[in-house]
């Protein structure tokens, strides 16, 4: 995006001068490179700067002070914890029933029409699921309101209430993939020889999903539900726009369009490492599940 925060805030009319001696202030001057690894050094320190946008002074202990990232930040990273974590408690046990379930029946009717609305689910982008349920339940029929705006007053009952509506979108772009992932992973493990020998000794369905498939089956479904969990935090970015849910994917896309850089750059430091520290938790859980994975073949 052309300019920068001194462009963006002083507007058109602004003459040169004021734009340059605000960009100095800032240290917008510098050049990028230099500004970046000073930033990053000073995030290893625990110190996020202080944010373009909230230059307005707020009355502290030692006097007036520009507010910080972090005091941005954590607010809304409760709430987005908080809509991932919900989305996650529902999402995840209802695509393994659902795929466990399918993998039973397979080439049913029911596994069909499990697959092919999972194929939907997971064609389907954010923000047109989350307008198809404003349309449905907000509007046409009027159960849940189309702005979830919560803050730190709201009551659990009423959290779970106003957030309904981005919680169902979540589940739903994230349970299709979960799910299919789970149904493949079952089925070719029922096809394997021990499978056959469980059932030969007389092993009931149960005992032969449970004690044989199950535990065999949980590296590539562990990895799946992480990374799903990733995109969870990562998809609340459409999510949270579309509802105006006041979670850290509102924030960085606000700060985006006001060019406020410190709070863009923190944001994004948070997506990017939950994707790498979730990404080695299921390779991890992978290995714990499956020993073999440590010796090279």
């Amino acid at each position: 995006m052309p300019g920068d925060f001194a462009t963006e805030i002083l507007g058109q009319s602004a003459t040169k001068s004021s734009v340059e001696a605000l960009r100095s202030e800032l240290g917008l001057d510098k050049h990028p490179i230099p500004r970046y690894f000073e930033w990053l050094s000073n995030v290893f320190q625990g110190d996020f700067g202080s944010s373009f946008s909230g230059r307005s002074k707020v009355q502290g202990d030692q006097g007036d002070r520009s507010r910080l990232v972090v005091e941005l930040i954590i607010p809304r990273l409760k709430n987005t914890l908080f809509l991932t974590g919900v989305s996650a408690l529902v999402a995840i046990p209802l695509a393994l029933l659902l795929g466990i379930s399918a993998a039973l029946y397979r080439n049913s009717v029911y596994d069909r029409s499990a697959t092919g609305f999972s194929l939907i689910t997971v064609s389907s982008p954010e923000f047109f699921t989350g307008y198809i349920f404003i349309l449905l339940l907000a509007t046409l029929f009027p159960v849940f309101p189309t702005i979830a705006n919560v803050n730190e007053d709201t009551s659990l009952i009423d959290r779970f209430y106003l957030t309904a509506l981005p919680v169902f979108t979540l589940t739903l772009v994230t349970m299709g993939h979960m799910m299919r992932m789970t149904r493949s992973a079952i089925i070719n493990i029922l096809s394997s020889e021990y499978i056959e020998m469980a059932k030969l000794s007389g092993a009931t369905r149960y005992e032969v999903i449970v004690k044989h498939a199950l535990p065999n089956a949980w590296a590539p479904i562990a990895q799946v539900i992480t990374i799903n969990l990733a995109y969870m935090l990562i998809g609340s970015v459409v999510v949270e726009f579309v509802f105006n849910y006041q979670g850290i994917g509102r924030l960085m896309v606000g700060s985006v369009y006001n060019r406020d850089i410190p709070v863009v750059q923190a944001c994004a430091l948070i997506f990017a490492s939950t994707y790498v520290i979730l990404n080695l938790l299921a390779d991890l859980i992978g290995i714990i599940s499956n020993p073999r994975l440590l010796y090279p073949k």
